[in-house]
């Protein structure tokens, strides 16, 4: 279904700039809201969708393409400042889309949302309804769901700790166990807790480990509650020594510490693309440099969204990803699961809203690029990569096989789900759905040569 979805939008991408040839070349004005008529109606369209939920006829057009086809029009629209044209699409959208429905349905009800709330000015009360954000709870409860139905975020801590791991065990002869791994953006830290009882697995009464991890996160009490619940894990490991220090994103703070006579591992899994701009990412991986890491592990969503591009072009590339992660979770949770509607409301659909209201003159973080831009912005910040060794591999498609319902193989045992892509010559490895790549997870260490290469990433 995804490679039937991804030539319609390329076709009907091309199709709209021929057909749309003369508003296009009219002079643009400021986007205006719909009147308070159009608006009530838009509204009550969006009422009645939210309301009708899992009770809304199936469409005959069972690919749903019919909703991408008008989400293109009326994104089109919304780029010219056709407020009319705009409204009229939203209409049929709220007509034909559903929290219930296929994916492809489930998918372009939050992308609706999203095109609305463009229009509406950020003070409106309708804005804020439809932009609402979950609660801590809520986004919580949504990410540990989504964690434990998909490979997902799997297999982004899996492989950044098999890299960080590796690295430990190559320095062995002289950091006398002790790991010392500064995570920029520690979340709740789910990611750790495998490394955790991987190091217990290898210490030994003779030689145990000692960890430190210092999280960066957003509150103090996000960061209380990740250090007792990793504390709490490790104390039921053997012979580990576990300490985490709680840092708060932003705050005027000395120079990170490194641990004395330790490996020092950097982690920035979906860390570097909520920098807002060039200048910020310059400075976190010079800053990174001076602490001698030994690896940084480096984890990102794959796409083509940055600041540089258009709207359309955002707009689509958004479409063709979220496309395939709507389709994705279709294939790991049944479709009146309720623990996969608030994924797709608390975590997904806010992720999607949020992206279609970004004005291009903004910078609010969140542009993902691609492994070649990854690449090329590590490489001139004097990193180069580490070869991805065949025991990430290995066990990122271990990760895909325990989930068996995410890796169903055809009669010429392919996978045509969920699959695992090995990349740039074995230094990197990449989930993808079908052929669509998700994320890549890369490895990195200090170069001794510095490529002074002009990058222009936003």
């Amino acid at each position: 279904m995804q490679g039937e979805v991804g030539e319609d939008l390329l076709s009907l991408r091309l199709s709209i700039g021929s057909a749309c040839h003369f508003e296009l070349t009219k002079k643009r004005k400021r986007m205006d809201e719909p009147n308070d008529k159009n608006l009530m109606v838009l509204l009550q369209a969006r009422d009645r969708m939210m309301r009708l939920g899992c009770n809304r006829p199936a469409m005959a057009d069972d690919k749903g393409l019919q909703p991408v086809r008008l989400l293109l029009l009326c994104a089109d629209a919304v780029d010219r400042n056709d407020v009319s044209s705009a409204t009229d699409f939203l209409r049929q959208l709220y007509r034909n889309v559903s929290l219930w429905g296929n994916p492809i349905q489930r998918m372009t009800a939050y992308f609706t949302d999203g095109l609305l709330a463009r229009f509406l000015t950020k003070n409106s009360s309708f804005y804020s309804s439809i932009m609402a954000d979950p609660s801590p709870e809520e986004e919580f409860s949504a990410f540990a769901s989504l964690y434990l139905a998909s490979p997902y975020y799997q297999f982004a801590h899996f492989t950044a700790n098999q890299a960080i791991f590796e690295a430990f065990e190559e320095d062995e002869h002289w950091n006398g166990g002790c790991l010392h791994v500064i995570d920029f953006d520690v979340s709740y830290g789910l990611q750790w807790p495998s490394l955790i009882q991987s190091l217990s697995d290898k210490a030994t009464n003779q030689k145990p480990i000692n960890l430190l991890i210092t999280g960066f996160g957003g509150s103090i009490e996000e960061l209380r509650d990740t250090e007792k619940r990793l504390s709490s894990f490790a104390s039921g490991c053997r012979n580990i020594s576990f300490e985490f220090q709680g840092r708060l994103r932003g705050e005027k703070r000395p120079e990170i510490q490194v641990k004395k006579n330790a490996t020092v591992a950097v982690n920035l899994v979906f860390y570097l693309h909520t920098l807002k701009n060039s200048s910020n990412i310059c400075s976190t991986l010079m800053q990174i440099n001076t602490l001698n890491p030994s690896v940084v592990t480096l984890v990102e969503k794959e796409g083509s969204r940055g600041n540089h591009n258009g709207f359309l072009s955002r707009f689509t590339e958004s479409l063709h990803y979220f496309a395939a992660m709507f389709d994705s979770l279709d294939d790991c949770l049944p479709s009146r699961n309720i623990e996969r509607l608030r994924i797709e409301k608390n975590h997904l659909g806010r992720e999607i809203k949020h992206a279609v209201v970004v004005k291009d003159e903004e910078e609010k973080g969140c542009r993902y690029e691609r492994l070649e831009t990854w690449k090329a912005v590590m490489e001139r910040y004097r990193f180069e990569g580490v070869r991805m060794s065949s025991r990430s591999v290995s066990q990122a498609k271990l990760i895909l096989k325990i989930k068996s319902h995410c890796s169903a193989m055809d009669d010429h045992g392919t996978a045509t789900g969920f699959r695992i892509f090995e990349r740039d010559e074995g230094m990197a490895i990449s989930l993808g759905w079908q052929d669509t790549h998700l994320i890549t997870a890369t490895a990195w260490r200090r170069s001794s040569e510095y490529q002074s290469k002009s990058i222009n990433l936003y």
